[in-house]
């Protein structure tokens, strides 16, 4: 198992308007690629990620991924 000097942790969430007027939209998936490809030029790894699900005004859920990197 690697250890790990540093850890940074990101956290992307869904579009809120999307939710509002779809009800869902999912993730953005470009958004998180592109943070994630940043990252890799600086070394940074993927150590463990979740998505997790939060209310979302007083109807809706949203989704959210919270990705944990470590160099």
């Amino acid at each position: 198992m690697s250890q790990y000097k540093e850890y940074k942790v990101v956290h992307v969430v869904e579009g809120g308007c999307g939710t509002l007027l779809f009800g869902a939209s999912g993730l953005p998936l470009q958004r998180l690629e592109a943070e994630l490809n940043k990252y890799a030029q600086d070394g940074w790894q993927v150590v463990f990620q979740v998505i997790e699900q939060k209310r979302f005004m007083l109807f809706w859920t949203r989704e959210a991924v919270i990705l944990t990197l470590g160099r």
